[in-house]
């Protein structure tokens, strides 16, 4: 789990801890924290958890601090800022694991605000994990229409992100054509998922898994279909190249005339 420094918007450094899969294919995962001013930090223990999860299933995975963080240079900045580091975070990955063949991105409370912003900005972004999602405190309308499928958890016992706002967001995004939202709610969880991280886990370990599979068949199909359309393409690519040979013939034989 090696510590590094990354450069961040303007130059300033963002902390990080990255997990690195040495196949290069590997898919890659960003994963967001919980709000600076309230104690929101990478080291979090539901982003330490979701960290490893991803790290589990042969992801090269990335979680930092946001700017005022730690070690991470800058202020406070109510969300813009925070955005923007994100960005660069996952640049930064992109950078390292430029052939990763799915991007994932999760968020914890806040941090979710901020993923689903970034998977707003970034058609590359292929699922989501947001958990304890503060759609009853921060506008998620922004995601009209949400660009891909992911995972909404919440615990039932969390004062501060009622299980009713969650549905209600979840409901509005499922009414999006292609694109399908999970809601999952766990028995006895507060807001931190206090003596019930475990839990957590293998609700999400359990929906990447079914997604890495689905995925995989996907994109299989879709080369199966690839591969059956190409000698029609081939005969038209022919056409396209004969066609003009014609037009030319045509105009020799005027010149003739």
């Amino acid at each position: 789990m090696p510590e590094l420094i990354i450069n961040g918007p303007e130059g300033r450094r963002i902390e990080a801890r990255y997990h690195h899969e040495s196949r290069s294919d590997s898919p890659i995962a960003l994963v967001l924290h919980p709000h600076p001013q309230f104690g929101g930090t990478m080291n979090n223990q539901v982003v330490y958890a979701l960290y490893h999860t991803f790290a589990a299933r042969g992801f090269s995975v990335l979680r930092f601090n946001f700017r005022g963080v730690g070690r991470s240079q800058g202020y406070w900045d109510g969300g813009p800022g925070e955005l923007a580091d994100a960005a660069c975070a996952l640049d930064w990955l992109q950078l390292v694991k430029p052939d990763a063949k799915y991007c994932w991105i999760a968020g914890v409370s806040f941090g979710t605000w901020i993923a689903m912003q970034l998977l707003m900005r970034r058609p590359e972004i292929d699922g989501f994990i947001c958990v304890a999602p503060p759609s009853n405190l921060y506008d998620f309308s922004f995601l009209a229409p949400c660009p891909s499928s992911g995972l909404m958890i919440n615990g039932d016992k969390d004062r501060v992100v009622p299980s009713q706002s969650v549905a209600e967001l979840t409901t509005k995004l499922k009414t999006q054509r292609g694109i399908k939202i999970d809601h999952e709610i766990v028995p006895g969880a507060n807001h931190f998922f206090q003596d019930k991280i475990d839990d957590l886990t293998e609700i999400v370990g359990g929906y990447l898994d079914m997604r890495l599979v689905k995925d995989a068949e996907d994109r299989e199909t879709k080369r199966l279909k690839d591969k059956d359309r190409e000698p029609q393409r081939a005969i038209e690519r022919s056409k396209d190249v004969a066609e003009p040979a014609g037009d030319d013939e045509a105009s020799e034989d005027d010149d003739d005339a």
